[in-house]
């Protein structure tokens, strides 16, 4: 969750790596640095964002054509000038760029202490580049040599560039557990955390794998090799998304721009994988292993964050219409608790990313036990993608905001066409009720758009309750996920503590806390027991709480009730999440914009978690 970048080649390095921090601060804001070879070793590193770093640069020393760049979430120790990465090695000559973990830091830190080692910082990151120098020293190895028995005495996770002032010409990379890519062009390399810095410049690339590394020349050449080292080949890979996907495109926000991204990201994730007026769902990773998910004991579901709430929506609607046995487990619980997991089970692991690590744990201990994995995520090449037996991409295209909008929607696309798919071979699903959901989702880009219509009221909403201290968000059935989501976003961007509940379950202890000063949001658009929320509305406005109501346009009798209403266009039930959650979407966003806080970047968060 640090973003690395990287360029070895005849270009100055310097513009290329500050481009590309500027890409990749959504992974990770506490600080921020970079390290260049042009005869000296010269690094500048700074707390804060990117642009603090560029105002402490020393210009008369940037030509170079090889060089590191790093921004910073902070993990072992606080984000500060010294922990800021690159670090160095005591003699100078290394420098290392880290993200990940290294969980044996303590004792290796013991032992070159005892060696004559100091250590100006708090971090593994360092303890680890000196170790690196250590065994290059003791062992009179090549440095890459010396990376590869270095990583064998670690424990833990992490992606690595190091960089040698006695060799400018090679830069030495390697991963496990958190994500690399090296870009190839003409006689130069790139190597970053994700494409994003690497786009503009070439769009082959290679993606190493856990427990490789690669040793980079300038003179075109490269190698990758395992941590046992036995020499790799990778098939360089085409980028498949443009410049333009990861700028703003004329938005004030990447997250806003996101948001108004749903109706494509939708569409670009049903295309040619169904068709409503013939009547057919194929999803090639689920006709692959069709048979045994047909013969399934149950699906459980594992993920983090919003990929779990949109797992949870997906135990409703895989339950609802392929009737098949859910259950939906946080991977960071999942992966920790024994749990019983057999061959006749099926896991679907979700992430945005690719990447999560308790997800991808959660899927190496499922596979052990024999269970078929089906895996969901938005970035190709990723390690989920990778390490499922099957899967699907989103094709949400490049999000970049930390707060997840259009992976949310194109996640529950997906897991429907799973569920319809499977209901559809089951025989659990009439033939004009798969038509008519089909259809029903083909009109859901158009309904997207029509709810992104309610912004100006929303803003208003806004800007009455952005001081609050306390939202409730409260709904049933499908749409209680929603409520869980929609809360989630307005605590990761706007800092206001909210809660999300199953109405039904207001009465059981969330009720305590309401009263004038508290605003409760109901997602009021169920048909199936639209009487019962209207009790519930009706119970909050007894307690003087005031009400923000999401309901279907030309709705009257909650109208009477609420204090505002939000008209959103009618769906099916079953697909009303992917109607529901962009007003609140929206109102999270237009509250933190209030209240002054940085929607894309908000404090203590990143993209993409890639340590436990």
């Amino acid at each position: 969750m640090c973003g690395i970048v990287g360029y070895i080649g005849n270009r100055e390095a310097f513009p290329i790596l500050i481009k590309g921090l500027k890409r990749l601060e959504y992974r990770g804001y506490d600080s921020a640095g970079v390290a260049l070879v042009n005869g000296s070793m010269h690094i500048f590193k700074k707390a804060g964002k990117v642009v603090d770093l560029e105002k402490i640069v020393d210009l008369t020393k940037t030509s170079a054509t090889v060089g590191i760049g790093h921004t910073r979430w902070a993990t072992h120790g606080e984000p500060n000038d010294v922990n800021a990465h690159p670090h160095i090695s005591q003699s100078g000559d290394l420098a290392i760029i880290h993200n990940g973990i290294i969980e044996n830091y303590a004792s290796i830190k013991e032992e070159l202490t005892k060696r004559g080692y100091t250590f100006k910082s708090d971090t593994d990151t360092e303890v680890l580049v000196n170790l690196i120098e250590e065994v290059q020293k003791t062992d009179d190895t090549s440095l890459d040599n010396a990376v590869r028995i270095a990583l064998n005495e670690v424990v833990g996770a992490y992606a690595i560039v190091v960089l040698n002032l006695n060799n400018p010409d090679q830069i030495i990379a390697a991963r496990k557990g958190s994500p690399l890519v090296i870009g190839i062009g003409e006689d130069e390399f790139f190597v970053a955390s994700d494409a994003s810095p690497i786009i503009e410049y070439t769009k082959n690339v290679v993606y190493l794998d856990d427990q490789e590394y690669a040793v980079i020349n300038r003179n075109g050449q490269y190698a990758i090799r395992t941590l046992g080292n036995v020499e790799k080949s990778h098939e360089i890979q085409k980028l498949e998304f443009s410049l333009e996907l990861i700028e703003k495109g004329g938005f004030e926000h990447f997250m806003l721009k996101e948001i108004y991204e749903q109706p494509k990201a939708i569409a670009d994730s049903l295309r040619g994988r169904m068709n409503a007026m013939q009547g057919w769902i194929r999803l090639g990773g689920i006709n692959e292993y069709i048979k045994r998910i047909d013969n399934a004991s149950r699906i459980i579901i594992t993920a983090c964050g919003t990929s779990w709430h949109s797992g949870l929506i997906g135990e409703y609607i895989i339950e609802d219409l392929a009737r098949i046995p859910v259950e939906v487990e946080y991977a960071s619980e999942f992966r920790y608790r024994n749990p019983i997991i057999g061959e006749d089970d099926v896991v679907i692991a979700i992430s945005q990313s690719g990447e999560t690590a308790d997800t991808l744990a959660a899927i190496e201990l499922a596979k052990e036990r024999r269970a078929l994995i089906y895996g969901i995520c938005n970035v190709i090449g990723s390690s989920i993608a990778r390490a499922s037996h099957a899967g699907s991409y989103t094709h949400a295209g490049p999000e970049i905001g930390v707060a997840s909008t259009k992976a949310f929607c194109t996640q529950i696309s997906i897991i429907t066409l799973i569920a319809l798919q499977i209901a559809n071979v089951k025989g659990t699903l009439p033939t004009t009720k798969l038509r008519q959901l089909l259809y029903e989702i083909e009109q859901i880009p158009r309904k997207i758009e029509e709810a992104l219509a309610t912004d100006s009221v929303v803003k208003e909403i806004a800007a009455i309750y952005k001081d609050a201290t306390n939202f409730l968000y409260l709904g049933r059935g499908y749409n209680f996920p929603v409520a869980l989501e929609g809360a989630l976003k307005l605590k990761e961007i706007s800092y206001i503590h909210a809660e999300g509940y199953p109405a039904a379950e207001m009465k059981h202890g969330p009720i305590a806390l309401i009263d004038e000063n508290m605003p409760v949001v109901f997602l009021a658009t169920n048909k199936s027991a639209y009487e019962k929320i209207v009790s519930n509305v009706q119970e909050v406005k007894a307690r003087k709480g005031k009400i923000i109501a999401v309901v279907h346009k030309g709705d009257t009798h909650i109208r009477s009730l609420a204090d505002h209403i939000i008209e959103v266009p009618e769906t099916d039930e079953l697909l009303s999440p992917l109607v529901t959650i962009v007003p609140l979407q929206l109102l999270a966003y237009h509250i933190a914009i209030m209240r002054g806080c940085n929607v894309d970047q908000p404090r203590n968060l990143a993209k993409s978690v890639t340590v436990e």
